[in-house]
């Protein structure tokens, strides 16, 4: 692999039919699609490869069963279409998940609503889905779900889904990028583009974030995948400063999952306002979100605050009342702000569809989720090709794998955090072929100890520095990175 100095240099030696900033899992699928049909690409994101709203999803792949009630139903469509696509080509990452939803009496969604609603949900997806769905009787409910609240109880439905890891399915797209000929950066921050005179070629201007050099990248299309940041990045980029992107605050919080009782993953309907939740295995854990509420925070600020975890631990509690949450069962919160395109009302109603703009040679791509990343990349794409003037030419990326290659695990490898499952042999794999630079990278993304542990991985920050012998300097990064993260705000 290319050390990170020779990286950097490959981005400033040659000019790139594009340039793409922001390496969440929309850029990563951008800059592989865009190698895949033969440009040359470059991919740079200001932090790690999904270290904004990528890695802080609820980690489903889904066709969105709660759009429904909200008439999205072209988006529930393409998204099914997707999911089984994922669960193709990418088997080690994206993995079948069943859901149980109860259902109570007096709640806003019925029984008879809901197994309509699922109904048109296997339909939406051609009767491809992991399973069709079943509807369950008190007791059938109960025997899957043991612990579940029976007061009330008047059935409930059994369905599927799909469940990933959303940071390594980002690395995956990145690191299949990189291996066809794509030069991939992180933590090298986009500073601004010199004005699109309609010469040939832009010249954007970069520095890297660990060490402050500054450089220039050339290249002649230049594409803002950058999420929540998407609205700065094109004022920088196109001098556009219209709003277009809308913030929704997520929230999730992971508990021990022997409190809560759950035996799979959880549907569920809040008792303050109805919204749909999900309580999701996780290992020892279960997480429980997310909340869904417009905020102008900046994205690089956002977190949980109490609010958040008192609500979510309500709704935790309504489906489990024996599990008797409360705030000393929170072993992490966190955060994200989902790009949504501005809309009037809740942000609950608000569409997850995506859309693309152009401002000269600069594409914008807002909106969207997880699930869909691939169709959008490809829409994206084909714009590109055409600015190239270039014919549009597709590329397969929904049959070519996408696979993340695995360290040898020796036998007395060193458990990171005792109880967990990483070992120290995946920490130097992941420096020395996953591109990870900082405690963050390996710690919050490429592990998830961060999100596993009370110390938010604190602990295990110094052994593994003291492993790969970096410094103190390091160390006081990682702290105030998990600080941003992971503290919960009053």
């Amino acid at each position: 692999m290319l050390s990170r100095g020779q990286m950097l240099a490959d981005l400033t030696s040659r000019t790139f039919d594009v340039l793409v900033i922001g390496g969440g899992i929309t850029g990563a699928g951008i800059a592989r699609d865009a190698v895949m049909r033969g440009l040359s690409v470059a991919l740079i994101d200001k932090g790690d490869f999904a270290s904004g709203t990528s890695s802080r999803s609820s980690r489903l792949i889904h066709g969105g069963v709660r759009y429904l009630e909200h008439g999205h139903l072209r988006l529930v469509f393409e998204a099914s279409a997707e999911r089984h696509r994922l669960l193709r080509i990418a088997p080690d990452l994206v993995h079948p998940l069943s859901f149980t939803w109860p259902v109570y009496r007096g709640q806003r969604l019925s029984l008879t609503t809901l197994r309509a609603g699922l109904s048109l949900y296997d339909a939406l997806s051609l009767f491809r889905n992991v399973g069709r769905h079943r509807t369950l009787d008190p007791e059938a409910l109960v025997a899957v779900e043991p612990a579940v609240r029976r007061e009330l109880l008047v059935g409930g439905v059994q369905y599927h889904d799909a469940a990933t890891d959303d940071t390594r399915l980002t690395l995956a797209n990145v690191l299949d990028a990189r291996r066809r000929g794509a030069v991939v950066a992180n933590h090298v921050v986009f500073m601004g583009a010199a004005p699109d005179s309609g010469e040939a070629v832009r010249l954007a201007r970069v520095e890297d974030a660990l060490d402050g050099t500054r450089a220039e990248i050339r290249a002649i299309v230049i594409v803002n995948a950058a999420g929540p940041w998407s609205d700065a990045v094109r004022a920088l980029a196109a001098s556009d400063s219209d709003r277009r992107v809308q913030g929704s605050k997520g929230v999730h919080i992971a508990v021990p999952r022997n409190r809560v009782g759950n035996a799979g993953a959880i549907t569920m309907l809040h008792p303050r306002d109805g919204r749909v939740m999900f309580i999701l295995p996780a290992g020892t854990q279960a997480i429980i979100g997310t909340t869904d509420t417009f905020t102008t925070v900046s994205p690089d600020e956002v977190r949980a605050d109490e609010a958040d975890v008192r609500y979510l631990l309500d709704g935790g509690n309504a489906s489990f009342p024996d599990a008797r949450l409360d705030r000393a069962d929170v072993i992490a919160a966190w955060a994200g702000i989902r790009p949504l395109l501005p809309t009037k009302g809740s942000s609950v109603g608000a569409t997850r569809e995506h859309q693309i703009r152009t401002h000269g040679r600069t594409v914008t791509i807002t909106g969207g989720k997880l699930t869909t990343y691939r169709v959008m990349a490809s829409q994206v794409v084909d714009v590109v090709q055409r600015l190239l003037r270039r014919p549009v030419r597709r590329a397969d990326t929904g049959r070519e794998l996408l696979m993340l290659a695995r360290p040898a695990t020796r036998a007395d490898s060193q458990e990171i955090v005792p109880g967990l499952p990483y070992r120290m042999d995946a920490i130097g794999f992941a420096v020395e072929s996953e591109m990870a630079s900082t405690l963050g990278d390996l710690l919050i993304r490429r592990t998830h100890v961060a999100y596993e542990t009370r110390d938010n991985g604190r602990a295990a920050a110094r052994r593994v520095a003291a492993l790969l012998g970096w410094d103190a300097k390091e160390i006081e990064r990682y702290d105030g990175e998990v600080a941003r993260i992971f503290s919960i705000d009053p």
